[in-house]
């Protein structure tokens, strides 16, 4: 088998995978009543603009949207840290409301074990890097 095989092979595994934990994340962000208010459907944009990227690259293999797809996986990653700081917040807000008098390391202690998980927001990262690094020396 070719290098040049095994690499479109490994770049089709890595966009599918991408794709699929997109997929994955919008049914677990539903299924999780992800929609209480207009800053958590930011996600749920976000993973839409990642699978029609991620689709025009399967589709359409040529520079622009390659470099289409690095943006958008630019503004996901973005995205994920934005929803890791708004999770934190949200677990050091509860916190305070729970015990108003706590010193800064208990409620930072307790943020970290929190009702929202820091790492769930993560996974919108780690496609992007996924997706990212499919078309690492592509165009």
């Amino acid at each position: 088998m070719s290098s040049h095989t095994i690499e479109h092979r490994l770049r089709l595994f890595m966009l599918s995978l991408a794709a699929f934990m997109t997929a994955g994340t919008v049914v677990e962000l539903w299924f999780a009543g992800h929609i209480e208010t207009a800053i958590q459907y930011i996600p749920f944009v976000l993973c839409g603009l990642a699978l029609l990227a991620i689709g025009a690259v399967l589709l359409r293999p040529r520079r622009q949207t390659v470099l289409a797809l690095r943006v958008v996986m630019g503004l996901v990653a973005l995205g994920s840290f934005f929803g890791l700081l708004e999770h934190l917040e949200g677990n050091i807000a509860f916190a305070r409301e729970i015990q108003p008098n706590a010193p800064l390391g208990q409620v930072l202690g307790d943020a970290l074990r929190g009702g929202n998980p820091l790492l769930a927001p993560g996974i919108l990262a780690l496609v992007a890097v996924l997706a990212a690094a499919a078309t690492y020396y592509s165009f």
